[in-house]
């Protein structure tokens, strides 16, 4: 089969490798439609180094046809739909509910190669566990892809228990960042505020559901959210992207009680000064989001499926398998919102 091959940072290319065959219990599904995760282009630029082997085949978003089924609880033919996080089901993480913080968590396109290819291996154990779900009908499968990124958005804003009535602040207005716009809008939050210096994206996050965006290389960030959410702040900010110093204005933000979720990753040993004072007094509440579990895939697509979280206008680009170093070029330079490989 075709398969985009990472020999190692910043060397992709399109190779000729072993078809994968079904385990007992497994599948091999033909991949459709898989998107493009920011942290595809941290592990492909060298800045994520967990789980990567060298060379692998990348892509965690995914959804396709089942091509060859050892399994009871699938035939060939049927269109799927992927949650690519294997966790053990036995460690104390697991054991406590947390099994996105699961201690042996396997991962497809880390550990285990994944969809940026024509075909690709589902362990049993990852069939046995879940997190294969059959496509809903009349979702596409570049949609279906975006089901991974939501869930893990479904986790980062039940960590700060976001709902109804709440100012919500988003910095950065990537895809993820508009995955959180579109879920706060349909959470019934009271004020939708992005912080994005991209022309495009802010139109995107109005598009999605914000009801003000602002250019932080043209306004004071901090007095703009005061004036759109109230004198003292915002009850929930999100960073939603990896740049440190984020952090800090994330806190400046929050009014008094407020709950700041660090949701983007971070390249490793990058730290951020957090004014301590402002967490203390203010009460705010300082959390990470990593990761995403069943039943959360479960929920995003659910929620995809039944058009309450709108994913068409996320994907601006798609490209062909042969297409795939194009398209993560294009998914680097900022230029697109989601850029799906289609098979």
């Amino acid at each position: 089969m075709r398969a985009a091959l990472l020999r190692a940072p910043n060397d992709l290319v399109l190779a000729d490798i072993h078809d994968p065959a079904p385990e007992p219990g497994g599948l091999v599904v033909r991949v459709r439609a898989a998107t493009i995760c920011g942290t595809d282009i941290r592990i492909l630029t060298g800045r994520k180094t967990a789980g990567v082997r060298f060379p692998s085949v990348l892509g965690h978003e995914f959804s396709g046809v089942v091509a060859e089924s050892r399994s009871e609880r699938f035939v060939r033919g049927d269109p799927v739909c992927v949650n690519p996080a294997i966790a053990c089901g036995a460690c104390e993480a697991c054991q406590r509910g947390r099994e996105n913080l699961c201690m042996r968590l396997t991962a497809m396109g880390y550990e285990l190669d994944g969809a940026f290819a024509e075909l690709v291996s589902v362990p049993a154990r990852a069939v046995a566990a879940g997190n294969v779900l059959p496509l809903p009908e009349g979702l596409s499968f570049a949609e279906a892809a975006l089901a991974e990124p939501l869930a893990c958005v479904i986790n980062g804003q039940e960590k700060v228990s976001l709902g109804r009535g709440d100012g919500v602040v988003v910095l950065g207005a990537g895809p993820i960042g508009l995955l959180h716009v579109a879920l706060a809008r349909h959470s019934g939050a009271r004020r939708i505020v992005v912080s994005e210096p991209n022309p495009a994206r802010r139109r995107a996050a109005l598009d999605l559901g914000a009801d003000a965006v602002i250019d932080p290389g043209a306004e004071d960030v901090s007095a703009a959210v005061r004036a759109r959410c109230g004198g003292s702040g915002a009850d929930v900010i999100i960073a939603a992207i990896g740049v440190p110093h984020l952090a800090q204005d994330a806190v400046r933000l929050a009014r008094p009680g407020g709950r700041v979720s660090l949701f983007a990753g971070f390249t490793r040993g990058e730290t951020a000064a957090l004014d301590v004072n402002a967490i203390h007094y203010g009460e705010l509440i300082v959390t990470g989001a990593f990761g995403l579990m069943r039943r959360q895939f479960g929920q995003a697509l659910d929620l995809l499926a039944s058009g309450r979280i709108g994913a068409a206008p996320l994907l601006s680009h798609r490209f062909p398998l042969d297409g795939a170093a194009d398209a993560l070029r294009l998914a680097a330079s900022g230029a697109a919102l989601k850029v799906a490989i289609e098979g």
